[in-house]
């Protein structure tokens, strides 16, 4: 048996944007929910977030959902990390935030929105765990909260099961998205004892998608191997020049220095500049 990778765009929507049961589970094992705030049922919601300013391009997201309660719940999967991508998920869940309330409806109408995002690489090197969970909280007293907005990112290339074994849900999601790829032929039994994991694999076999779609897929790879070279040559590229920009900065601070050593010693402005290249207004602000 042949399994996709459930991270690819064509496998994660199929799995979590088209049976309930599964991202909800994936919900309350992955959100800060205490057991009376975990979601029972789920609705799912367009995953286009149209923007208020027409010259703004659309927000497309992957899974977006709502419980009876009305707090809806965004899930991103996210192969290549961006310095933009936290302002790119404040925004949808900010926007998802506001347009619940319609015209002349209340305030105290609103309510939370959780933004669950699942990020294929490693953007906290300097912390070591793997889960980062951002909200409103007073800078003094953390225990001060404005509730609305929960941001979560999980950088999957830290997660270690072994670790987390007393969150089995959690660990049992996080493995299925970290163990499982297109080169996989045999999938653990331990995750295969669980229904909802074993159903998200059955979702993810070869079989159940058609020629088109395995293209697609292919081609999903393809684009993102060209935009983690693209992105590691910019990186790359910026290091180059920020370095090269730093030794002109140096340079020039030394010259700076020269200058000034120059001018204590009562030497003419213009053999100054002559002697370091600076410019005369330069040396005069020495």
């Amino acid at each position: 048996m042949r399994y996709l990778d459930p991270k690819a765009d064509l496998t994660f929507k199929k799995v979590f944007g088209e049976h309930p049961d599964l991202v909800k589970s994936l919900l309350n094992a992955l959100l800060p929910l205490s057991e009376e705030e975990e979601i029972a049922d789920i609705e799912y919601l367009p995953t286009e977030i149209v923007p208020e300013n027409p010259l703004r391009k659309n927000s497309i997201v992957d899974v977006r959902c709502k419980d009876k309660s009305g707090r809806q719940f965004i899930v991103e999967m996210q192969m290549i990390w961006s310095p933009e991508f936290k302002q790119r998920i404040l925004f949808n869940a900010s926007k998802a935030y506001v347009r619940q309330l319609d015209a002349g409806e209340q305030y105290e109408l609103l309510q939370p929105v959780y933004s669950l995002n699942l990020v294929n690489e490693v953007f906290e090197k300097e912390l070591e765990g793997y889960y980062h969970y951002y909200r409103l909280v007073h800078v003094e007293h953390s225990e001060k909260v404005i509730d609305g907005l929960h941001l979560v990112f999980v950088e999957l290339p830290k997660f270690q099961p072994h670790s987390y074994t007393e969150k089995k849900m959690q660990a049992l999601w996080l493995r299925y998205l970290t163990e499982i790829n297109g080169h996989t032929r045999e999938v653990p039994e331990d995750l295969m004892a669980n229904p909802e994991i074993h159903k998200a694999v059955t979702a993810i076999e070869e079989s159940a998608f058609t020629p088109a779609q395995l293209l697609g897929y292919e081609k999903f790879w393809d684009i993102i191997s060209v935009e983690k070279t693209l992105y590691n040559s910019a990186e790359r590229r910026g290091m180059r020049e920020g370095l090269k920009k730093g030794i002109e900065e140096g340079k020039k601070e030394e010259k700076k220095a020269i200058a000034a050593n120059l001018k204590k010693m009562g030497m003419d402005t213009s053999l100054i500049t002559n002697i370091t290249g600076l410019s005369e207004e330069e040396v005069e602000n020495l």
